[in-house]
């Protein structure tokens, strides 16, 4: 199409705008074709060896972050255990070092968990150019309550700055496992970006809508956090394009949007500065 959509301008503005020329000869003819076509032929090239330079690095950083989280367990599963210890140890004293320990327990199994939580979205966002086909008949509304009462809150406040809404159920064809993985993905960033808002989280900071018109469903979560500008709506889709400078690796919502679009629907954002955030999927009604 950029082929042929180039010669079709190229011809037009010449003999809208280009000199008279006299008519070429067969020759010439033949000359400048060739020279067309290897200038033709090394862009075309160009671009393929381009596209699969990416391809490559995209494949190589995602199997690298696969075999890392993978790693990660081993160390987990000994804090594991040294919580067990730990909460074992406080059962057995009833004075105040053993309310301590139990603590301690509860919080290093928290730690544990919510690692363990972000370890299984490295592994699933490490599948973002090799997505199961799997489909399902998934309800919206169940699939939303579901993840929110699995996330890893780090704190009672974070909870409850969370609300729910739903103002119709609606079901849709796709992997539960991967949209599981998807309100994850959008849940953490509204979440971070809640944190770096200057003011403490209230309830309903962050709503949560489900509702359904016509064959068009919706799973909508707007934030009170900090927003962000039209430059980066334009970005924040793209692979290994991150916000989070320290620890973000840029593929969360490129696997949003890919996980999205294997179901026939679609994501987008809406944002100001300083006004919040508005992510909004899209999906036909099974």
């Amino acid at each position: 199409m950029g082929s042929a959509s180039g010669l079709l301008v190229a011809w037009l503005m010449f003999h809208a705008f280009g000199p008279p020329v006299a008519p070429m000869s067969l020759a010439q003819g033949l000359t400048n074709a060739i020279v067309l076509g290897f200038c033709w032929f090394m862009g075309l090239t160009l671009g393929l060896s381009s596209s699969n330079l990416r391809r490559e690095q995209l494949t190589y950083t995602l199997g690298t972050m696969g075999i890392m989280a993978h790693e990660l367990r081993t160390p987990l599963a000994t804090m594991q255990l040294i919580g067990e210890a730990l909460r074992n140890e406080a059962w057995s004293r009833e004075d105040e070092s053993g309310q301590k320990l139990e603590k301690l327990a509860t919080r290093l199994n928290s730690l544990v968990r919510n690692m363990n939580h972000q370890i299984d979205m490295q592994i699933t966002n490490a599948r973002l150019m090799r997505l199961p086909r799997h489909t399902e008949l998934v309800s919206a509304a169940e699939l939303v309550q579901a993840a929110m009462a699995d996330y890893p809150f780090r704190s009672t406040r974070e909870r409850e700055s969370v609300v729910v809404h739903v103002h119709n159920d609606f079901r849709f064809l796709g992997s539960r496992a991967l949209f599981a993985q998807v309100l994850d993905n959008l849940t953490k960033n509204a979440l971070r970006s809640l944190a770096a808002a200057t003011t403490a989280s209230q309830p309903g900071d962050l709503l949560i809508e489900v509702g359904a018109l016509g064959s068009r469903g919706r799973i909508v979560f707007t934030d009170k956090g900090i927003g962000m500008d039209a430059d980066l709506q334009s970005r924040i889709f793209q692979p290994f394009f991150s916000t989070d400078r320290g620890t973000g690796h840029g593929l969360g919502l490129a696997f949003c949007q890919r996980v999205v679009q294997g179901a026939h629907g679609t994501i987008r954002v809406k944002s100001q500065p300083h006004r919040g955030a508005a992510f909004t999927i899209e999906l036909p009604v099974a």
